[in-house]
């Protein structure tokens, strides 16, 4: 009889799977003969650092892909130390070490998401799946999401059971509460760590697992099951070969996500006419057309997947054999070095031309195979299918929705690409490729993150359980063209009067706030006016991903930091600002303000730091100063309300509101001047702004820019410092004829 196998997953991240497991382990070595395997392909090795074993299974892995180890009384396994180990892991590899486990008393499985192909021989041969979930309503919502995966998958609701792990030490649901709501036993629940009845808790759970290893094995029961069509045999002749990414994790949902709409790989119920080439393109991850038409009702749909897939395995066939010659972990690393990136990309390139010509692939023409060459190599040392955007200079935006969605900004407009990733693990790769050399780490504990590309481009990537439909990465670029004044001229962004006035401004050091919506073009704005800014002065810029690139020869760049993996070394933007303070800055530029940093910023304009510039989020100049009340009102400091306001209207001189149009297009709509207060009102004036009257034929939004006649209170500021100006010069731009 086969070994019995519980396969631990948890509801949601951080609900202390692992911990459970490796307790569960400590608990039953002594008398039994115990396996855990580790079946995270992200890369955490959560099993391996807590047991000290990651130099035993490394050393393992020359005698095979999965590491495997006897250390501490028991047998421990892993499938992947990396997300580019992932990309190697096959089938046949994980089915071989299911079948040797079959020998063991008992296997325990950790596995985040258990319904990935890798882990299918483990699911196949469960006795249990059990749900580890915290007793709060976020818990029990996590779980019945799993359950309901679960069930999706084919396991009946009996084989699924329900830990609960009170990690904070204040349940608000209880073990009746879960199970009524969800139908399913809870057999055990974890006091804290710090509990007296810890370890009797541990104990009778492993009771409880000891009394249920007799029974039957879901591989047993799936065939039972209405419309399952897919025994044991006939998965692994489908997959056997197969690289996971290409053998069904590419279209798997993350587990706990509702809004899955393709069927999973193995185990979900069909319609009793299902055919068998209908099942087989569901375990590859193609039983949809990209363009959502169901491969089954469509007579050339079937044959388009299967080409598909054949030239997915086909590559990632190659990227196997890459994986053996070269270290692809050198590509992030050689990044920063133009003639050691130049060496890895050729010796990848005449690698990949070597496999290719060994390798033919049926139905493919010479263009084909060579831009399957272009394809591979930059799937191995770049950014996959997105470098060819990263090298259209018309492109300011890559929007990557999950592996299969990706969208792309030109000249205003979104639209959406061809392009697509193989899988989610390869999403995963590219987004780890970006973050790994700035320090940054993701994962689900930390499921969102800020960096930047080498070229300056914004990068921000945000993974499940926050992304319910997959890893998101968003791309804004900064095109190796940077932006100037003529360019501004040109695109009809502003015109000549309206830029001299704002390079009087700059030189008169007025403290300038640019705002605007997201993509309207404040940071491209704000490294414009920067130009304005005297050689002479020392300028300090503070940002939370370094965008802005400054031409003067004395500029200090500051970056904030994140928390590191024990939560410790947060740098905040605040904290930038006042360290700031004693650097003897002429000109402080923050990148963005969007939280209490605010009131440090106009502390820092108000106390000798004149032409200071930073940008915020607002839709109106009205509208930036109570965003500003409200952003030092998060401080933290009871403040009055009047006295927020006459610092803003003491610190701030100037307004300039971008706005992104309905064409795509990027404008200047307003230049406003904070000239004091009234009573308890900052007062404002308008001096310029953009009058849109329409669209004209082409689409393109039809306007003009509009003085207002008022006389800025700024020209004596410009008097002061002998900046040579004449007001008359904004005086031929269009009248308003009233300013209401």
């Amino acid at each position: 009889m086969s070994a019995p196998a519980f396969v631990f997953v948890g509801a949601k991240g951080g609900s202390g799977t692992t911990t459970v497991c490796a307790e569960l382990v400590k608990s039953m070595r002594a008398e039994r003969n115990i396996a855990l395997v580790d079946g995270d392909l992200s890369g955490r090795r959560s099993d391996a650092i807590l047991f000290d074993a990651i130099r035993p299974l490394d050393a393992s892995r020359e005698m095979g892909p999965i590491g495997l180890t006897r250390i501490a009384g028991f047998t421990l396994a892993e499938l992947a130390p990396s997300y580019e180990w992932a990309f190697t892991l096959k089938f046949g590899d994980v089915e071989a070490l299911a079948a040797s486990l079959e020998t063991f008393d008992c296997v325990f499985v950790d596995a985040p998401l258990p319904l990935n192909m890798p882990l299918r021989p483990f699911v196949m041969r469960a006795t249990r799946f059990v749900v580890v979930a915290e007793p709060t309503l976020l818990g029990l919502t996590g779980a019945r999401a799993l359950l309901a995966d679960l069930l999706r998958f084919g396991v009946p609701r009996e084989r699924v059971v329900l830990v609960l792990n009170n990690r904070d030490g204040r349940p608000t649901t209880t073990s009746a509460q879960v199970e009524r709501a969800l139908e399913i036993k809870v057999i055990g629940e974890i006091p804290t760590l710090h509990d007296r009845s810890y370890a009797k808790r541990i104990a009778a759970l492993a009771q409880t697992l000891r009394s249920i290893e007799s029974e039957p094995q879901i591989e047993t029961l799936l065939p039972s099951v209405k419309g399952f069509n897919l025994d044991r045999r006939t998965a692994r002749r489908a997959a056997a070969g197969a690289d996971v990414a290409a053998a069904g994790a590419a279209t798997e949902e993350p587990v706990g996500s509702q809004t899955r709409k393709e069927p999973v790989a193995v185990g979900v119920p069909h319609s009793d006419s299902g055919s068998a080439s209908t099942t087989t393109a569901n375990l590859s991850g193609r039983g949809r057309e990209p363009n959502g038409a169901s491969a089954s009702r469509n007579g050339n749909g079937a044959s388009a997947a299967t080409g598909l897939l054949a030239r997915e395995r086909f590559k990632l066939d190659i990227h196997e054999a890459l994986a053996k010659n070269v270290n692809l972990l050198d590509a992030s690393q050689a990044n920063t070095d133009a003639a050691k990136f130049a060496e890895l990309r050729a010796k990848i390139y005449d690698l990949t031309q070597g496999l290719l010509a060994e390798r033919s692939m049926p139905g493919s023409s010479a263009e084909d195979i060579i831009a399957m060459k272009e394809e591979i190599v930059s799937e191995a040392l770049g950014l996959g299918p997105l470098e060819d955007l990263m090298r259209d200079q018309t492109v300011t935006e890559i929007m990557v929705n999950g592996p299969k969605n990706i969208y792309a900004e030109r000249f205003g407009k979104i639209e959406r690409t061809g392009k697509r990733f193989t899988s989610e693990q390869q999403l995963r790769l590219v987004i780890e490729r970006i973050i790994a050399p700035l320090g940054r780490r993701l994962d689900e504990s930390v499921p969102m993150v800020d960096a930047r590309l080498p070229d300056g481009s914004r990068v921000n990537a945000i993974i499940e359980p926050l992304a319910i439909d997959g890893a998101t990465l968003t791309i804004r670029r900064f095109g190796t063209h940077r932006l100037t004044m003529q360019d501004l001229l040109q695109k009809g962004s502003a015109n000549e009067p309206m830029l001299d006035f704002l390079r009087a401004c700059i030189q008169g050091r007025l403290n300038v706030v640019i705002s605007g919506g997201t993509g309207s073009g404040k940071t491209t704005f704000l490294n414009i006016l920067s130009n304005f800014i005297p050689e002479g002065d020392r300028i300090i810029t503070i940002e939370d991903a370094a965008e802005l690139s400054l031409n003067q020869p004395h500029v200090v760049r500051l970056e904030s930091r994140p928390a590191n993996i024990e939560g410790r070394g947060e740098v905040k933007i605040r904290d930038l600002v006042r360290n700031a303070l004693r650097m003897r800055p002429d000109r402080i530029v923050v990148g963005e303000c969007r939280g209490g940093e605010a009131l440090d910023m106009l502390q820092a304009m108000n106390t000798g730091h004149d032409g200071s510039l930073t940008t915020a989020h607002a839709n109106t100049p009205r509208d930036t100063i109570s965003r500003l009340e409200t952003m030092v009102m998060m401080a933290g400091f009871d403040l009055p309300v009047r006295a927020i306001r006459e610092q803003i209207a003491s610190a701030v001189d100037l307004v300039i509101q971008t706005t992104r149009m309905r064409d795509g297009s990027r404008k200047i709509t307003s230049i406003t001047e904070i000239v004091g207060m009234e009573g308890d009102v900052v007062t404002m004036q308008e001096i310029v702004r953009f009058h849109q009257r329409g669209l004209d034929a082409d689409g393109k939004v039809a306007g003009e820019f509009q003085y207002t006649g008022v006389q800025p209170s700024c020209l004596q500021r410009f008097a002061e410092y002998g900046i040579d100006y004449d007001v008359r010069a904004l005086a031929t731009l269009a009248s308003t004829g009233t300013l209401w």
